[in-house]
């Protein structure tokens, strides 16, 4: 029998566990923005510090001024939008499908989806850029977004179909009785119980495609269609030395996004499943 004590003992256990992951994770993005407004000389210094002694905007303007930033983060947004837009559009009538149709094709097709995602970049990206090539889409952003699309949809296919699963089928059959359609059933009801489950998706897919860095590297050429992952490497000189300072601020400046997007949409993804679900 566990006794009070005990039970405070591995709640407190588990809070020192979860602040030590904490710490963990949030440790390089600290030292990220602590590089960022460094000036050259603690740059170098033998003895670094968390706290910037001259905390200096030098390395933001360096950062401009070396790299067109602002381009290269535009197109990384038009193809992160666009490739999450896509793949949940694809994969939210898929997913519904394949959830609700349990069978043996079914099953082979969600376990296809789990095993794709374990074949490595280099595995698929001669005969891709081959077909790309074909198609006249290599340096474009247009043919960036399939490939994200393509990439992100077996993962969007899986998470979403365990989302669907989550949906009591009564809800729909009790919706069928009042006399609504099969359609307006879809609509009306399990749409709007899907709508964490497509937020959580859709935030998958943009991540992914935001943070993206061998594709893009790959299949983009010119200047004018590099996205942000792919300019960063540009702050590394000849011989691999990083210019560190630079290379700090524009790397926190490319993570800003993501984490203002999780923070408007947390929310959604928290939220319960059911939420509404009561019948009026």
């Amino acid at each position: 029998m566990t006794t009070p004590r005990t039970s405070r003992s591995a709640r407190a256990g588990q809070y020192v566990a979860l602040l030590c992951y904490l710490v963990f994770l949030a440790f390089p993005f600290l030292w990220l923005i602590s590089t960022a407004f460094k000036p050259p000389r603690e740059l170098g210094s033998l003895h670094p510090t968390w706290i910037p002694d001259d905390p200096t905007l030098d390395n933001f303007r360096q950062a401009f001024d070396e790299q067109p930033l602002l381009r290269a983060a535009g197109n990384s947004l038009i193809a992160a939008l666009s490739a999450a837009l896509i793949a949940v559009v694809i994969a939210t009538p898929m997913a519904y499908v394949m959830a609700r149709n349990r069978n043996k094709l079914s099953a082979a097709a969600t376990g296809w989806v789990v095993v794709s995602q374990a074949f490595p970049f280099v595995l698929v990206i001669i005969p891709l850029f081959l077909i790309l090539k074909n198609l006249h889409l290599i340096n474009t952003l247009s043919g960036l977004i399939m490939v994200y699309v393509v990439w992100s949809l077996p993962f969007a296919l899986w998470m979403l179909g365990g989302y669907v699963r989550a949906v009591p089928r009564e809800l729909e059959e009790a919706a069928s009785v009042d006399g609504a359609g099969r359609l307006r059933t879809l609509v009306s009801v399990t749409a709007p119980l899907l709508a964490p489950g497509i937020v959580a998706t859709a935030l998958f897919a943009f991540i992914t495609a935001w943070n993206e860095f061998f594709f893009a590297l790959v299949l983009l050429k010119t200047p004018q269609t590099q996205t942000l992952p792919v300019v960063l490497t540009h702050f590394l000189g000849a011989e691999g030395v990083a210019d560190l300072g630079p290379l700090a601020a524009a790397a926190f400046l490319a993570t800003i996004p993501s984490l203002v997007i999780f923070a408007i949409i947390q929310k959604r993804i928290t939220g319960g499943m059911l939420t509404g679900a009561v019948k009026s």
